[in-house]
């Protein structure tokens, strides 16, 4: 497959890679074995120290890091450095707390004897990543992998072959031992092959639902264990008692925030009708006031999407929802002109079961508004999906907030904020939208030998 930097906003190539051979692959996979088998033996204080230095080679080069988010997938160059930031934290929270997540831990219920459950490293992970957080995604997996000892391999988007070949670079900046991290432009073919060896031993995947059944699938056939991160149709849901501005900005940011293409924005507004109006004129101001443009502006608020065939998609997309009784109550759905991939902000409304598109992820700042009179209304549109990722509900009452939340199908919400993923906390979805967790303890455990000795 190609791997190709474009320039999303300009539509300039800036950068082709080979493809992997297979000699590549096998050699990848005879270096993460050794290295899985030397890190059995090394003190886990040893890759605390390496990931430290990781995190720190991102810190030093910030500006580098950020640049090529920007140039090959559109980021705001704002943003992007805010990723390289989090990135940072993703890797310290396990250099700070890996260790000690990963103690055994006692079991002793069982009359006149004793246990404990021991954690230890599996094997190789192939980790299949989205173009959308390039270094993120992959920090997310490596990091509490390498404290582990789990070597991964990495097939990341075919449009941020930069980001990828940037990361393996910052890991041997870093002297992050061979092995542990490698970088692979290699085809689905080998993806395949890469999962059957026997010293792949886990599978993570963060992607289109489409991709993950795939991959799932495979990994199933291999008998080995896999995550699944696969998107969603998010709610932010503003009920009649909400603190108005903040609710209206905190939607915003939340379908706007990377030109709309994160897996747990706020894809579905579902607001109360007592202020239903008030927070349609409130969201349609917001939507005005941001301009596209070059994301390496800085006065740029809304860049582009991540290539010309995302443009294209989203727009038949648009088409689709328009010619089964979905209006525009704001924005023009018709397509910037020139070279890039600019997307206008859109708001739609009348989005009923019938729609052929009532149960797609629009991967835009294209928002969709839903009026319920009631909070069984609500709920019943909520969970009205075969997805269950985030959401958000902003009310100020605390407590009924947490209560309605407790009612919607996903795996996190957020309340009175834009959802965001932070390290200490799980990260993961229900239905179609995957299963498993990253981050957190829970994340470190996901590929782990949980070993029970009695005695």
């Amino acid at each position: 497959m190609s791997y190709k930097a474009v320039n999303p906003f300009n539509g300039k190539t800036i950068r082709e890679f080979a493809d992997a051979t297979d000699a590549e692959v096998e050699q990848a996979l005879k270096k993460a074995n050794a290295f899985y088998h030397a890190a059995k033996k090394q003190p886990v204080s040893e890759r605390t120290a390496q990931l430290e230095r990781l995190a720190h080679e991102f810190t030093a080069h910030n500006e580098k890091y950020a640049r090529l988010l920007t140039t090959n997938m559109g980021k705001l160059i704002g943003q992007a450095r805010s990723e390289v930031k989090k990135n940072v934290e993703f890797a310290m929270y396990y250099v700070k707390n890996g260790a000690q997540i990963l103690q055994p831990i006692p079991y002793n219920n069982i009359p006149d004897k004793n246990a404990h459950v021991e954690f230890s490293s599996i094997g190789t992970i192939m980790s299949v990543e989205p173009w959308n957080f390039p270094y993120t995604q992959i920090m997310r997996v490596f990091a509490p992998n390498f404290i582990i000892g789990n070597p991964v391999i990495l097939k990341h988007a075919s449009i941020v072959p930069e980001c990828a070949q940037a990361f393996e670079e910052a890991c041997i900046a870093a002297k992050i031992p061979e092995g542990a991290f490698k970088n692979l432009f290699v085809n689905y073919e080998q993806v395949n092959h890469i999962i059957a060896d026997p010293r792949v031993q886990g599978v993570a995947l963060t992607g289109s639902e489409g991709a993950g059944r795939k991959i799932a699938a495979e990994a199933g056939k291999n008998l080995k264990k896999s995550t699944m991160e696969l998107g969603g149709t998010d709610v932010c849901v503003v009920l009649d008692d909400a603190d108005l501005e903040n609710a209206i900005e905190g939607a915003a940011a939340a379908r706007l925030n990377n030109s709309g293409q994160v897996c747990t924005a706020a894809k579905r507004y579902i607001v109360q009708s007592e202020i239903y109006d008030d927070f349609l004129a409130g969201i349609i101001d917001e939507f005005s006031k941001r301009k596209l443009g070059d994301p390496l502006d800085e006065h740029t608020t809304l860049g582009p999407l991540s290539s010309k065939s995302a443009q294209e998609n989203l727009h038949q997309q648009v088409k689709k929802i328009l010619a089964g009784g979905a209006k525009v109550l704001w924005g023009d759905p018709e397509l910037p002109q020139g070279p890039g991939a600019l997307f206008n902000p859109l708001i739609i409304s009348g989005m009923t079961l019938d729609n052929p598109m009532y149960d797609t992820e629009l991967f835009g700042p294209v928002a969709q508004i839903y009026k319920a009179d009631t909070e069984e209304d609500i709920i019943k549109i909520a969970n009205h999906s075969n997805y269950g990722l985030g959401g958000a509900v902003y009310s100020k009452d605390i407590a009924h907030a947490k209560a309605l939340a407790s009612h919607i199908e996903t795996g996190q919400v957020a309340i009175n904020q834009p959802l965001t993923s932070y390290p200490e906390l799980p990260f993961g979805g229900v239905k179609n939208s995957g299963y498993g967790r990253e981050l957190s303890d829970m994340g470190i455990r996901e590929f782990v030998n949980a070993k029970t000795i009695l005695n």
